[in-house]
């Protein structure tokens, strides 16, 4: 069995989870809640990976990908077999001669030629109304499950393609989440996997948040059917680099910024867990934000749910005053200074001691850093939420308009004209060289019985 760093770092942070109070524990329950993050901030600026030369479209038209998918020409008797095309899947995955190697990089080529771009707020076009729809045509046995790239405790996601190529073409990939409805309800996520699934729905089209391209379910599971992103997590990036240099943070910080003006002034919606893992990096080096588990919409009211990773809670979570959109202008706060530093502002390994600073809401900022990215991050981390940039007068566009931002152009990073810092290499679509390796699934599974179905189903009918 191979563990990879980010595996063994999500150990560590299971491990810490067990240390939290009974309170928090329980309210935090079925989630990932720790990062363990590196001590030290020393070490050269991040240098790119690859710059392009031109810019990149974005990713192949999704709606053309979903129209395939949901009007398929075969009929179900003609289905393959999904166990042998499973198992081929993971064959996929040896190292590849040189045969291989070539016929991958023609994939990709292809792949370049055929894609066609996805220009932000297509979603109001009729043409793509069909984006983040229930399907019941979809089913789990239509998709090649290729390989693992994250587990939770109640959910998988699996880079897939489909087994039929008559409806697209073999080189586009998806990746496909599945939650078993058994899980789901011992651990109390109903509300939170209803609530991702509706918020994807509501948002999909955005040049920086991953698709939801159809969701779907059978008996046993339900299915969120994404777009894949085969840059893996800016976290992975961030810890081989031990710190992003000015340059790259500010590029990465403005996409997070339209996500986050998109969000709440668009949608209503809090994100609630905003943090380096929860961000991806797509083909083109653009960010694309992922797990939308604890994502609520609020417009204007406040709710009171403790959730979210302890390094980046706002104070008004840790102490249950009622918390609405600002916890994202907190918690972006925290990322740019764990961009800049290396790690987030409040760190112990005691978590109860993490609170407190917290709540006291002092930052301490390293002589390195720019005074324009202190007093960004002095605005954002501000415990007074009256007071918080972001969430005081100007919303988002006061963000935009601090003095750390002034050489973005918003217009052209908002329609992806501008090169992203970080471009991953890619034999082809399906490369997931960026994504580690986890243990097979076990096959032990608890049933979904009759009378859970009788009771949950109906929960579960907008997918």
């Amino acid at each position: 069995m191979i563990i990879g760093t980010g595996t063994l770092l999500r150990i560590v942070r299971t491990w810490l989870y067990t240390n939290l109070n009974a309170q928090i524990r329980k309210a935090l329950s079925g989630e990932p809640a720790f990062s363990y993050k590196h001590s030290e901030f020393l070490g050269s600026p991040f240098k790119p990976l690859h710059i392009l030369s031109k810019p990149t479209p974005p990713p192949q038209n999704m709606a053309t990908a979903v129209k395939k998918l949901l009007h398929p020409h075969r009929s179900r008797d003609e289905e393959k077999s999904g166990h042998d095309n499973q198992s081929s899947g993971h064959d996929r995955q040896d190292s590849a001669s040189e045969r291989a190697r070539e016929e991958e990089k023609q994939n990709l080529l292809q792949w370049e030629e055929q894609k066609q771009p996805l220009e932000p707020g297509q979603i109001d076009d009729a043409n793509h109304k069909t984006i983040g729809q229930s399907s019941n045509v979809l089913r789990q046995q239509d998709f090649e499950l290729i390989k693992t790239l994250g587990t939770g405790t109640f959910a998988r996601v699996w880079l897939v393609r489909l087994k039929d190529t008559n409806n697209g073409n073999e080189n586009t990939v998806f990746a496909l989440k599945i939650l078993r409805k058994t899980d789901v309800i011992r651990l109390k996520q109903v509300e939170h996997v209803r609530n991702e699934r509706n918020v994807l729905a509501g948002v999909a089209g955005h040049p920086f948040i991953t698709t939801l391209v159809a969701s779907f379910q059978d008996r046993d599971s339900l299915y969120m059917l994404l777009d894949y992103c085969p840059g893996g997590e800016v976290f992975s990036y961030l810890r081989r680099a031990r710190r992003f240099n000015e340059a790259t943070s500010q590029f990465y910080a403005a996409e997070i910024v339209l996500i986050l003006e998109f969000l709440h002034e668009r949608e209503g919606v809090a994100y609630r867990d905003l943090k380096p893992e929860n961000i991806l990096i797509d083909a083109e080096g653009h960010l694309k934000l992922v797990d939308f588990g604890f994502a609520k919409k609020v417009e204007n009211r406040e709710t009171y749910t403790l959730c979210g990773t302890p390094e980046y809670l706002a104070p008004e979570v840790i102490r249950n005053t009622g918390h609405g959109t600002a916890v994202d202008w907190w918690a972006f706060g925290i990322l740019v200074y764990e961009f800049l530093v290396g790690q987030p502002p409040f760190w112990d390994q005691n978590p109860m001691k993490i609170y407190e600073q917290i709540v006291e809401g002092r930052v301490r900022f390293p002589s390195a850093m720019s005074s324009n990215a202190r007093d960004l991050i002095s605005g954002l981390c501000t415990v007074d939420t009256s007071k918080r940039l972001g969430n005081i007068s100007g919303g988002a566009g006061a963000v935009k308009a601090h003095p750390w931002f002034q050489d973005i152009d918003w217009d052209s990073l908002y329609y992806r004209k501008v090169n992203g810092p970080i471009v991953p290499h890619l034999r082809g679509p399906a490369d997931t060289r960026n994504f580690d390796e986890y243990e097979p699934e076990s096959a032990e599974r608890e049933p979904y019985t009759q009378d859970m179905s009788n009771k949950w189903d109906e929960y579960f009918k907008d997918f």
